[in-house]
């Protein structure tokens, strides 16, 4: 079975710079085994496959997959596969809101001056870390608990925890041991001095799903915005950088807007053709 496909960069500031996402169009026919042994052989972070929709008020229904397994939601491949589904379309239907259907149910998708936004889903779990698990991470990313600002549940359905640290600097230096935290999914926050380009230093760490770090995340920058900006630690809108430690270069733009937190930064397809399934 021969299937469109594109590799699209999502938030990099200049292209291959940001996090790829491989996408495989018109996917109704591909089995859930084909689409995790594809995403195990991309080895990518999230390979997404687009399908015909099954509720009425949707565009596309997107499946998404890591290397280890299927995720209800994910950022990044929200915004490359809205990108590339439009690209297919050869720019019909821009001007309006797009709504993706997939495992965490209806996502909006939309247009701003700094290219695509999705509106951030609604948490699964949210609220303060419990003190066993808190400690288990701390040691795991080779911090004292003083080092550590405040601790969040911030799951919109991949199963994120936010550490806030004291600086940009506190987060870039960090050094996790992976098999320590094998089965976690951690993202850490720092603020950025004032007067610098973005507000916020941004690490995460997939390890549950097979990524050791994500170069730029989108699930985890969702999350993590509706915790920021509604307990005051953020303002309405501000940037993140992410994956400066991977030699990216990310920047996600993060709102509140309509009572939505919307989450959006550029998106550019590098490769295209077909795939072999």
């Amino acid at each position: 079975m021969e299937l469109a496909f594109a590799q699209v960069d999502v938030f990099g500031a200049k292209p291959y710079r940001g996090n790829p996402v491989a996408v495989v169009l018109d996917a109704d026919g591909v089995d859930d085994h084909s689409m995790q042994q594809f995403a195990r052989w991309t080895n990518l972070s999230e390979t997404t496959f687009v399908l015909l929709p099954t509720h009425s008020a949707a565009d596309y229904r997107l499946r998404i997959f890591t290397p280890g397994r299927e995720l209800p939601f994910a950022g990044h491949p929200t915004l490359g596969s809205a990108h590339a589904w439009l690209r297919q379309r050869d720019g019909r239907d821009v001007d309006r809101p797009l709504v993706q259907e997939c495992g965490a149910g209806l996502v909006t998708v939309r247009r701003t001056q700094h290219g695509l936004a999705f509106a951030a889903p609604p948490m699964v779990r949210d609220g303060e870390v419990e003190p066993a698990l808190l400690d288990r991470l701390v040691g795991g990313l080779g911090l004292s608990a003083q080092d550590v600002v405040a601790g969040q549940w911030v799951d919109n359905g991949p199963g994120w925890v936010a550490l806030q640290l004291a600086s940009a600097e506190a987060v870039l230096a960090v050094e996790p041991d992976a098999r320590a935290l094998a089965d976690q999914m951690i993202g850490l926050v720092g603020a950025h001095p004032m007067g610098a380009p973005e507000d916020f230093e941004v690490r995460a760490f997939a390890f549950g799903v097979g990524v050791d770090e994500d170069p730029v995340t989108g699930s985890f920058n969702a999350g993590l915005g509706q915790w920021l900006i509604g307990s005051g630690r953020a303002p309405e809108r501000y940037t993140a950088r992410q994956g400066t430690r991977l030699g990216r270069q990310g920047i996600v733009r993060v709102e509140r807007a309509d009572d939505d937190v919307w989450v959006g930064g550029t998106t550019t397809t590098l490769i295209t053709g077909s795939v072999d399934l």
